[in-house]
């Protein structure tokens, strides 16, 4: 429905301060180890022990994200996320070795300025499901972010989530990432640049 909805989201707004149709390249990292200790005992003992964040007990991996603004303070995210690791199952024993666990979530961010600014602070929530071998499971992405612009049509994209699981076998873990990213055609970056022009003319 969120998609259907697309094409009429950004009528009647300066094209220039919504998010373009872009694709962005992530470098990711599942991070369930911090995430078990926190819910064992705290996030301010964990802190004091050096117990969170530590990249060697992280799962690194690639992930695909689809982004178009709904308008000037809202994005759609569609994201699809691939890593290899042993799954720290919650109720069942961990297999013991190493197998591809994809994810893949639909998301809502909602940016604290318009997209045009140097620097764009976000919140992100929606809702994702994963696959590992024949397991199935659901997860709630709850997180915040940054996006840099260096451009008109390219960006850098910093991000970190807690997913939050709503089956039976998934785990908690947080998932950090670094993406690069820039906006799919040229056509569309035009109008957006016309637009601008246009708005600068009025004033």
């Amino acid at each position: 429905m969120a998609v259907a909805l697309l094409p009429f989201a950004g009528k009647g707004q300066n094209n220039a301060n919504v998010q373009p149709s872009s694709l962005a390249v992530h470098l990711i990292f599942n991070d369930f180890t911090s995430a078990a200790n926190v819910r064992a005992t705290s996030l301010g003992t964990v802190l004091k022990n050096r117990e969170f964040g530590k990249i060697g007990n992280m799962a690194p991996g690639l992930a695909f994200n689809y982004l178009k603004g709904i308008n000037s303070l809202m994005d759609l995210s569609v994201n699809l996320a691939g890593s290899f690791l042993d799954y720290p199952f919650s109720k069942r024993t961990a297999l013991g070795s190493d197998h591809l666990l994809l994810e893949s979530d639909l998301s809502f961010r909602g940016k604290l300025i318009s997209h045009n600014s140097l620097i764009n602070p976000y919140l992100q929530g929606g809702i994702g499901v994963s696959k590992y071998k024949n397991y199935y499971s659901a997860f709630l992405p709850i997180g915040t972010g940054l996006q840099v612009n260096v451009s008109k049509t390219a960006f850098i994209l910093l991000s970190a989530q807690y997913r939050v699981p709503i089956t039976e076998l998934s785990s908690h873990h947080f998932y950090w990432g670094l993406g690069f990213g820039g906006s799919l055609g040229k056509k569309e970056v035009k109008k957006a640049a016309r637009s601008e022009e246009h708005t600068s003319e009025l004033q």
